[in-house]
């Protein structure tokens, strides 16, 4: 059970959180990306609740269950792009609270635009910061039928 639900102890809190993830949502970074960057940053943080829903979404996009599978190995995988790539090794940059290397920034750069990248920032922000709700909170996804 979950030591608190934060839409309802601070809805003010959480409905900011989730204004942020609409306008982020809504904007140009590739909707698969923003998913795989979610799940992979949510297993790194340990979120079985993040891991759950953002599968779910990935699921609906049609992403493949196999590349869902790899994400764990995706440095080894052959089933990501170049574009992938960057944004997976940027997010578990991130997610470890790790420096960003200028090859990996200039990498970003290359392959997003300006924007785009800004997005991305964002969303690897954005997740870390849900993953930190849901695991102190106890977050868990709900049992399968």
């Amino acid at each position: 059970m979950a030591r608190m639900l934060l839409q309802e102890a601070a809805p003010e809190v959480y409905s900011a959180f989730l204004k942020v993830h609409k306008v982020l949502e809504a904007g140009p970074l590739d909707a698969r990306i923003r998913e795989l960057v979610k799940i992979r940053a949510s297993q790194l943080n340990g979120c079985s609740f993040c891991v759950d829903r953002h599968i779910r979404d990935a699921r609906r996009l049609g992403e493949p269950e196999e590349r869902m599978h790899h994400l764990v190995v995706w440095r080894e995988s052959p089933l990501y792009d170049e574009r992938e790539r960057a944004a997976l090794g940027y997010t578990e940059a991130v997610t470890g609270r790790e420096p960003v290397s200028d090859e990996l920034w200039e990498t970003l750069r290359s392959l997003f635009g300006e924007n785009e990248l800004g997005h991305l920032v964002g969303m690897v922000s954005l997740i870390n910061a849900f993953n930190l709700f849901g695991v102190p909170l106890h977050l868990r996804p709900a049992a399968a039928a």
